[in-house]
């Protein structure tokens, strides 16, 4: 079935340039979807994060009641902690999560900025909060909130423009980027301007995801034409908000990929399987993007649609099976009965 379905994505992977853009409308076959989903957990509040301890168990941040939950792939849900300083507003609250060995490190909205902390994990104790980055825009839309770490070993943490676009555009400010830095919060090394900036021109990037070549792509929220998936260069420029999707401007880098916003909203991205994963909130379905070998987006494939209502979380279990977190408790969705709910899939 595993390479019936590599072939069948073969060949719905259409050749584009770095600056292409694909029209949503390609079906899959019963033999291509992927694995009916699963409950893992059930009755959650708009679960933001998930990120994999070294054991197997999840850590999951639920954005509105500040929780950061261990939950383990049997569905055992215990709460580690209620995060003090969070501070919930509109999209910002507990977001991202990421987990190097016995750190964790969590990007939230406290009273005066967006922030990122590094905890220390022992058992399920959290302790020794130490603030690595502070001073990220914070606003009641378009606070980002994803970290992740690379390839590299460097943090990766994706920053919103609160509504203000011109931030975007602006090298000495942390809102609308991609920042990249070490385990402390300093600038990592080659960063292109010195500072925690890696790139700019964004409106708000909620997903990130690395190929097995060490490509990195966001998901990125547009406005009122269209969401995007971005191939991210170091010192790149990607538009926002002069431009939305493809804008053909020298200045600028094109998307990859573009949808309508009906579509999409993209937010939690995992690479798995020759393909990127994408959750979508506004659109209600879980979008399978096929890569090629150059990086560049095939004809995406839904699944998922209308099922289980907003999805935004995803991520890739140790055992290569996709989680993904429903958010039909933030206030824009209809919540089912066992909502928020996780899922778990197999690509």
């Amino acid at each position: 079935m595993r390479k019936l379905w590599t072939i069948m994505l073969m060949a719905v992977v259409t050749a584009c340039s770095a600056g292409g853009e694909v029209s949503p409308t390609a079906s899959v076959s019963a033999q291509a979807a992927p694995g009916e989903p699963k409950d893992v957990a059930t009755n959650l509040s708009v679960p933001w994060g998930i990120a994999f301890l070294p054991g197997g168990d999840a850590l999951v941040t639920e954005r509105d009641t500040a929780r950061l939950l261990r939950v383990s792939p049997a569905g055992d849900v215990r709460e580690l902690a209620t995060i003090e300083g969070v501070r919930p507003d509109g999209e910002g609250g507990l977001m991202g999560v990421a987990v190097r060995g016995d750190q964790v490190f969590l990007y939230y909205t406290a009273e005066q900025d967006n922030r990122i902390v590094r905890y220390r994990l022992t058992g399920d104790t959290l302790a020794e909060p130490r603030v690595i980055v502070r001073g990220i825009p914070k606003g009641g839309i378009h606070n980002g909130g994803r970290l992740a770490f690379g390839p590299d070993g460097h943090l990766y943490a994706t920053t919103g423009e609160v509504g203000d676009g011109e931030l975007a555009q602006q090298r000495d400010s942390l809102g609308g980027k991609i920042l990249r830095m070490t385990p402390d919060g300093a600038p990592a090394p080659g960063n292109p301007f010195g500072t925690l900036v890696y790139s700019y021109g964004h409106r708000n990037v909620q997903g990130l995801a690395w190929d097995p070549s060490g490509r990195l792509y966001a998901s990125e929220f547009g406005a009122n034409a269209y969401d995007e998936i971005n191939l991210i260069r170091a010192g790149a420029n990607y538009g926002w908000p002069e431009v939305e999707g493809r804008g053909d401007d020298p200045r600028f880098v094109n998307p990859i990929l573009t949808w309508t916003t009906a579509e999409a909203s993209p937010s939690g991205m995992v690479y798995a399987d020759g393909s990127l994963w994408v959750g979508a909130l506004r659109g209600e379905r879980l979008w399978q993007v096929p890569l090629g070998q150059d990086g560049s987006a095939g004809r995406p494939v839904a699944h998922l649609t209308d099922r289980y209502g907003r999805l935004r979380a995803v991520a890739t279990a140790p055992d290569g099976t996709l989680w993904v977190g429903t958010s039909n408790k933030d206030g824009r969705g209809s919540p089912r009965q066992g909502d928020d709910r996780i899922l778990s899939l197999t690509p």
